[in-house]
């Protein structure tokens, strides 16, 4: 099935392929890249907050080294662990390589599952302050004392839009919520409100691969991350610690899996929990992901558990650029 976007004069900017965690959308990317060979051929723009990490290759099932050879990939391996990204930065990273790739006769397609830089890309930026190192330190302490949930509950109060769509052990974000408020008096989501209001003017139609049965998108959850164990996923996490200028708190270890490995690690917990808590931490992710999409009415929903979803992909893209 399909949800029809708005009609637009102005031309084809790129293409988003989007969906839930082990939906399908490197495969999709690839065949579409594939088919639009006859059409002057497409490069890939990744937008996936993990895939950006150096060293971070099995846990984020990191394209492999002959997928990466069949397409041009970008905003892959850009990043040092130690490193952040924001999701403005992907957007202006994001809107010159789109210029880039058109300029070269090329489509861009924008594949991944990080739905707030693919959010930030289409609907726009506002001024968002910076962080304020005081207020942050004085909310961490605030949730060393009451716990995540905790906070969560109080984002509910300020900002009951943010909080919705945040889970209650996200605590980057919620923090990052927390301190917008305390600094400013406004909701993060009334920033976000102000964006949409200021959106860029992208003809970019979002493909979303959705399956209808959640039991098939978790067993290929659970079989991801049991290929990703057996291929020395802890051993790849071991190699962070003993890097020894890392930590759990950073954005690239709070990656899911990453942080359940770490976690695991330190506590000594065997590999079978560790496989429990990642598969479920995998399962909460996919499940946020899917609501954001649902966010998105001109999204062409695709059935990533049906008949022949790529085929569904390649059609749906290609008539878009007629």
């Amino acid at each position: 099935m399909s949800r029809q976007s708005p009609m637009h004069t102005k031309p084809i900017d790129a293409i988003a392929i989007a969906g839930p965690t082990a939906s399908g959308k490197t495969a999709a990317a690839l065949a579409l890249a594939e088919a639009l060979q006859t059409q002057g051929g497409a490069e890939i723009i990744s937008v996936d907050s993990a895939l950006l990490y150096r060293g971070m290759d099995i846990g984020t099932a990191k394209p492999n080294r002959e997928e990466l050879a069949a397409v041009p990939h970008h905003l892959i391996d850009t990043l040092d662990p130690l490193q952040s990204y924001s999701a403005a930065e992907f957007a202006k990273d994001a809107t010159r390589l789109i210029r880039d790739i058109r300029a070269r006769g090329k489509t861009p397609l924008l594949v991944g599952g990080t739905m707030l830089y693919l959010k930030a890309l289409l609907e726009g930026l506002n001024d968002i302050p910076a962080a304020n190192p005081e207020v942050r330190a004085h909310i961490q302490q605030q949730a060393e004392s009451l716990g995540w949930p905790a906070m969560h509950a109080l984002l509910a109060q300020v900002d009951p839009i943010t909080a919705a769509r945040l889970a209650p052990g996200d605590s980057q974000r919620i923090g990052r919520a927390l301190e917008v408020w305390t600094s400013t008096g406004q909701t993060l989501s009334s920033f976000h409100q102000s964006a949409k209001a200021h959106a860029p003017d992208w003809h970019i139609p979002v493909i979303s691969l959705e399956p209808t049965d959640r039991g098939w998108l978790h067993q290929r959850i659970a079989l991801r991350f049991d290929q990703m164990m057996a291929q020395g996923f802890l051993d790849e996490v071991k190699r962070l610690k003993t890097r020894g200028d890392l930590d759990p708190d950073l954005p690239s270890m709070r990656c899911v899996g990453y942080r359940q490995a770490w976690e695991g690690l330190d506590a000594g917990w065997p590999e079978a929990e560790i496989r429990e808590r990642g598969i479920f931490a995998t399962r909460q992710l996919a499940k946020r992901q899917i609501t954001w999409m649902r966010s998105m009415p001109t999204r062409h929903v695709v059935q990533a558990d049906g008949h022949q979803p790529l085929a569904q992909v390649q059609r749906i893209a290609l008539e878009s650029l007629r």
